[in-house]
């Protein structure tokens, strides 16, 4: 059977090199990073390195770079932290934001109390600019907003400086989850208005299980996890050597081959919408992911011209055919609720019809793209028939 991966939005493949890197480190580095002997000496040197090295990329200080096992854990230590530490006392978010935000977001509200306002969005997805401001004009209190830099179901770009500069105005803390966006864009921390990010290394041709947050220096956030005066005292736990040395070669490799890289990708993109749009009538893509400008450049979401009764087959069919995409995020694919995303943007009409993220990265090719139109063009012909 064949095989085609288009589900780099859930993780993408490993690079090759990082592999082998990551295969050098657990064979050859045994030590604690913590402790004091040689061993220990030369795992905590890679560590460090590794945080010089991604703190650079991005034009920060490598004390504003905290390691940890992903996106949901830095997501989870700026907010939590903002609002148990720092004061905040109101949330402004949007209802599509990664679950990584919103249950947190949800815990506070529970837990402290904390006052949450969600920003108004535009028929296509992207919040209302005009109604976070007037959000952040309304109230006195401390605040904290927490919006996503791109959207990891239908692929739409904030206008990030935008917040940032109007988080600034209010005198507000504006947390980014840049999970989607660090590794397939350029970004130059030290002069984007964000005080907190998220990061994960997977997202990047990286490994599973590790990433890292931008906290601005001064800002006070204090720790998660206790336990131990790992990462600056921010985060307890012996760290992952292995892994953060691979994602600190992929993040290079990602930057290093950014510009070919992201032309080739695109390339795909731009060939399956049209060839969708040829083979397959009536076909929509929902939020801004059909607009390359205002949406990022590694995904698809795309609406199929099919009733909801007809279409229940649909994904467990693609996956049969050895197509990997997904219904909606791959966090929410064992869940039989419906895309949270898709829900606050989409018609009545549109939300009865099937729904799939296809997403993409160096390693597909139009040959696959042309296998997978195929098959969806065979599936909708049947529908019909």
């Amino acid at each position: 059977m064949r095989e085609v991966y288009l589900d780099s939005a859930a993780t993408t493949q490993m690079r090759p090199e990082v592999v082998q890197r990551m295969t050098e480190v657990m064979t050859e580095v045994h030590g604690n990073p913590s402790s004091t002997h040689s061993f220990g000496r030369s795992a905590k040197s890679l560590i460090e390195n590794a945080r010089k090295n991604i703190a650079a990329q991005l034009n920060v200080t490598a004390a504003e770079i905290i390691f940890t096992s992903g996106g949901t854990e830095a997501d989870n230590l700026a907010i939590h932290s903002c609002v148990r530490d720092l004061g905040v006392e109101r949330i402004i978010t949007t209802t599509i934001e990664h679950h990584a935000v919103l249950y947190i977001v949800d815990y506070c509200k529970e837990k402290y109390g904390t006052e949450v306002a969600h920003v108004k969005l535009k028929d296509c997805g992207t919040p209302n600019y005009i109604d976070l401001e007037q959000l952040l004009a309304s109230s006195d209190k401390k605040t904290l907003v927490s919006l996503m830099h791109i959207n990891n179901e239908i692929g739409n770009k904030l206008d990030i400086d935008r917040v940032g500069e109007l988080c600034k105005k209010h005198n507000a803390l504006f947390h980014s989850d840049c999970v989607q966006s660090i590794g397939h864009y350029e970004m130059d921390l030290s002069k984007l208005p964000v005080d907190f990010t998220a990061v994960s290394a997977h997202k990047f041709h990286g490994p599973k299980g590790t990433g890292f947050a931008f906290i601005r220096k001064g800002t006070g956030l204090k720790p998660l996890i206790l336990g131990g005066s790992q990462e600056r005292g921010i985060r307890a736990g012996t760290e992952s050597v292995h892994n953060i040395v691979g994602m600190d070669l992929a993040l290079k490799m990602a930057y290093d081959n950014l510009e070919e890289d992201r032309a080739y990708v695109l390339d795909l993109k731009n060939y399956f919408q049209e060839q969708l749009e040829k083979h397959v009538p009536g076909v929509k893509f929902n939020g801004n992911c059909g607009d390359h400008k205002e949406s990022t450049y590694t995904l698809l979401n795309v609406c199929l011209p099919c009733p909801a009764d007809k279409a229940a087959m649909l994904l467990f069919t693609m996956d049969l055919k050895g197509i990997a995409c997904s219904k909606g995020s791959a966090c929410q694919s064992g869940s039989q609720k419906g895309s949270h995303v898709l829900t606050s943007v989409l018609s009545e009409e549109d939300l009865n019809k099937p729904s799939l993220r296809f997403s993409f990265s160096i390693y597909n090719t139009k040959e696959e793209l042309d296998y997978v139109v195929g098959i969806l063009k065979e599936y909708m012909e049947g529908i019909v028939a």
